[in-house]
């Protein structure tokens, strides 16, 4: 069996059995700000299992999209070295929420893998629980005969584990219970460690975990707190489809499977290597195919390799892979063609490969130009700091610069370390560990980026119906609804007197909740004896809208019919904003590329915002083009139009989906214009001529390969307009001149300024110089060569390099050094003549001179320049010079 028959005989057995297919959940954790990624397929259920949110099924199964690498999943470089470690890997599973247990779960399991995939039912173990006196939980008995019953097995088949291997908890409190793994027996003609292998339990390659079954039946609702029982006992299992696939292959690691075997071809084809020949470059190529997947559906699922976060983890997978490309000789970019091949091998199954392989490639690509020339320059700067060591008289790399090399430059500390001792150094390992865990520290992960939802709206999307809204309709700004539920301070209320705020759920509603970036409706609920001022209004959960303001008269309850009135000057300018995005969005991939996808937005009243994927400021032409194609659309006046479709229809007719958004099986789809269809549950105008005018007003980056537009349309635009004629014909007055000549006097003034700006610095110059034969009395031999190195009070970095270059003029062979001291900085500069930069580099006398000061700098053999804050260590940064000229001198 292929991967994708295994995919499929999973998923197919459990749904012929009642289950519901969900699909895999994005990589990116919905409303979970505890994840970094999504790394187990019961991840998407979390809050099934707890109760807090209810779905049309009680069982499901799915293949699970998974990453785990980065926060406590820091053996990232493991993998390659070892048969099963990944940073991607699918979870094909199984759930029950309060429906079937243990009964079922285990005979399921048993027959889909011995009799429907035809494992060997002597080559199995199957593990349970042997109890914990710590929880006061004992042996799971029933699960051992369960498992005894259906396999026929004696107690040495079925063996007891501790807590560590088989006991679950969804964290310190909520549900948790017994596990049962499925093992399979690799042979004994693997190597094991242990004096006697342990069996299952053993750490050795012997025996495989394929299976992983969890038996949710207890619950703590307290940390520390004792154990009681779940009310509805829950089922979730997790089998890696990589692991299952090697063994349903008959192979020992995971990449000699046909989920990695394409994609290590297609790495020795690029590399002119075949796999097998050489075990540095099999671990490379299998780095690279690992990294590729991690790669392709991380930027699928809209993580573009950045900084901070899980960006930043998605950096180091990619870099990592190009490292290892350059070890196996890849000397041109390759990612972007590797993840083009997992998109082709994957996309059946996760067709978001495909939708967004434009992206994928364009991202890929860039990063890895970028990365490219960073590599290079890591080089370079090994090179630089292996040459003051050198001159140093040192012989170990710093730390904190191997952490730079590793950080910045993509060089692990062994590689690091190689260069090194090639050169006859060795490195500071324990300065990089604690310059390593200083940078972990900084960048760990501190939220999803979404706001994990207060659980009094978890239990209302349980208990209440959605809300219906009615704002569609005509233009739907009033409507009448009855109170369902209120909300202070986050307990439920039945009545909120006047003065108090509010959160409230009515049955109906007119008022749109924030969503795919468009502001919450504002305005006022009134009914007999009540006033509310409604100043937001959200979907904590997803299915309530829910109202937030504050009563102004009377006391709102529950059950009162009230009469809702959204503020309409407010909503026409929102709508036109978010329809104005559709057509930006639109008119950026016909001007910049079809690479272009939004990453983000904001629809607001008085403007919009437009977050998308590119890798260049914009010119002033592209952004012309852009506004001219917008206005043309909403000059054309075309009727807009909303259908509501099932998503595959949606899809074929060329809707553009959004980045992280979550669709259900019908989605609602939007034309704005003659050309723009896109999902969107927003509010738009009737026609694209409401939009009245398009203007740009920003545009600039706000990441790597991340762009960002703001624009204002209609009535904002006319505001903006307005700003700009005032501002312009204030400054016309002040400088005395006409709006229409405001241009040609600030050339004027600015002409004059950069002439005495020259005259400033000549001036300077020449003072120096007038008092330049005492400088140069200053000079002094050291080991034969005249070298001047002083302090002057000239700190003007361009007037201190004319007077440098007349300095060394004069001085025939030499070296100049002069730091040019101002009450709180340090100008440095450094050169050396010609004919002695054999043997002194005026790069790493300024570095040197600088790291005394407090500060950095370096250049050339022959001039370098830098600064620092420190100008009470102007001498000792000379004296420093001396002596590094004088250790090269003595050589």
């Amino acid at each position: 069996m292929n991967a994708n028959d295994v995919r499929s005989a999973f998923l197919d057995y459990f749904v012929a059995r009642g289950h519901e297919r969900v699909r895999s959940s994005s990589l990116v954790p919905e409303n979970d700000p505890t994840l970094l990624f999504t790394n187990a397929g019961m991840v998407q259920f979390k809050d099934v299992f707890t109760g807090r949110e209810k779905r049309p099924y009680t069982r499901a199964t799915s293949s699970q999209k998974c990453v785990r690498a980065g926060g406590k999943h820091n053996d990232l470089d493991a993998v390659g070295k070892t048969a099963r470690h990944h940073t991607f890997f699918e979870m094909l599973g199984n759930f029950s929420f309060g429906d079937y247990f243990k009964a079922e779960a285990i005979e399921w399991a048993w027959d889909l893998v011995v009799r429907q995939l035809g494992l060997p039912a002597d080559r199995l173990v199957c593990t349970v629980f042997g109890g914990d006196a710590s929880l006061g939980v004992g042996p799971d008995d029933e699960a051992r005969a369960l498992w005894k019953k259906v396999t026929g097995f004696g107690d040495d088949r079925v063996p007891a584990l501790g807590a560590d291997e088989n006991f679950w908890m969804m964290g310190d409190t909520g549900p948790m219970g017994p596990c049962s793994e499925i093992h399979y027996h690799q042979g004994d003609h693997l190597p094991c460690s242990a004096p006697s292998c342990l069996g299952p339990a053993c750490d050795c390659d012997r025996w495989l975990e394929i299976w992983n079954l969890v038996f949710m039946q207890y619950e703590r609702k307290e940390v520390g707190g004792p154990l009681g029982p779940l009310p509805a006992p829950s089922i979730d299992t997790g089998a890696g489809l990589e692991r299952l696939t090697a063994v349903l292959q008959g192979k020992q690691s995971n990449y000699d499977t046909d989920l990695f075997q394409p994609l290590i071809a297609r790495v020795g084809e690029l590399a002119g290597k075949r796999y097998g020949d050489r075990d540095a470059d099999d671990v490379s190529m299998r780095v690279i195919a690992d990294h590729a997947r991690a790669t392709a559906f991380l930027v699928a699922d809209g993580v573009f390799p950045d900084k901070t976060g899980r960006e930043y983890v998605l950096r180091r997978i990619f870099r990592r892979a190009v490292r290892h490309g350059k070890l196996l000789g890849i000397e041109q970019p390759f990612m972007a063609t590797m993840c083009e091949a997992v998109a082709d091998m994957m996309g059946d199954a996760y067709p978001e490969l495909r939708e967004r392989l434009s992206v994928i490639v364009e991202v890929t690509a860039e990063e890895e130009k970028r990365f490219r020339a960073t590599i290079d320059r890591g080089l370079g700067l090994l090179e630089e700091e292996f040459a003051r060591m050198q001159a140093a008289g040192d012989t170990t790399v710093p730390g904190e610069r191997v952490f730079q090399l590793y950080d910045t430059y993509g060089f692990p500390e062994d590689l690091t370390e190689i260069i090194a001792q090639e050169r006859g150094f060795d490195i500071d390992r324990a300065g990089f560990e604690r310059a390593l865990e200083e940078a972990r520290e900084r960048s760990k992960f501190t939220g999803s980026g979404s706001e994990a939802v207060a659980g009094v709206y978890k239990e209302l999307a349980s208990e209440l119906p959605p809300t219906q809204f009615v704002g569609y309709d005509g233009r739907g700004v009033s409507g009448r609804g009855r109170v369902l539920a209120i909300v202070v301070d986050g307990k439920r209320v039945d009545r909120a007197p006047a003065g108090t705020r509010v959160a409230f759920v009515t049955d109906r509603t007119p008022f749109y909740a924030e969503s795919g970036g468009q502001v919450g409706d504002t305005g006022v609920a009134q009914g007999p004896d009540v006033e509310v001022r409604i100043t937001d209004t959200r979907k904590p959960a997803g299915v309530q809208h829910v109202h937030i303001g504050e009563v102004v008269t009377g006391a709102l309850r529950v059950g009162d019919e009230l009469a809702l009135q959204v503020d309409a000057d407010r909503r026409d300018r929102i709508r036109a904003n978010h329809s104005a995005t559709h057509l930006l969005h639109l008119a950026l991939k016909k001007v910049l590329g079809e690479h272009v996808a939004q990453k983000g937005s904001l629809v607001a009243p008085d403007r919009l915002r437009f977050d998308f994927s590119h890798f260049s400021p914009m010119t002033d032409e592209q952004k012309r083009a852009v506004e001219d194609w917008v206005n043309r659309e909403i000059r054309a006046n075309r009727d807009s139009r909303v259908d509501v479709l099932p998503i595959d229809e949606a899809k074929r007719r060329g809707a553009v989906a959004m980045f992280g958004e979550k669709y259900g099986e019908r989605v609602r789809v939007v034309q704005i214009g003659g050309e723009s269809l896109e999902f969107c549950g927003g509010t738009h105008v009737a026609r694209a001529g409401d939009i009245g005018l398009f203007k740009i007003v920003s545009e600039s980056g706000i990441a790597q390969g991340v762009r960002r537009i703001e624009a204002v349309t209609g009535a904002g635009a006319l505001d903006y307009v307005r700003r700009l004629e005032t501002d312009l014909a204030e400054a016309a007055a002040r400088l005395k001149v006409s709006p229409s000549d405001l241009v040609a006097r600030i050339d004027k003034l600015l002409a004059e300024i950069k002439n005495q700006d020259r005259e400033i610095r000549e001036l300077k110059a020449k003072l120096a110089a007038g008092g330049s034969r005492d400088l140069l009395a200053d000079a002094v031999d050291i080991g034969g060569v005249r070298v001047l190195a002083t302090a002057t009070e000239m700190a003007d970095p361009k007037a201190l390099r004319e007077v440098g270059d007349q300095l060394r003029d004069r001085i025939g062979s030499g070296v100049v050094v002069l730091a040019g001291v101002d009450s709180d900085r340090v100008s440095l500069l450094a050169m050396v003549t010609k004919d002695l930069t054999d043997r002194i580099h005026a790069g790493n006398l300024l570095k040197a001179a600088a790291e005394v000061v407090g500060g950095r700098g370096g250049g050339r053999p022959d001039m370098a320049q830098g600064g620092g804050k420190d100008p009470a260590k102007v001498p000792a940064a000379l004296d420093r010079v001396k002596q590094l000229i004088a250790d090269a001198t003595a050589t």
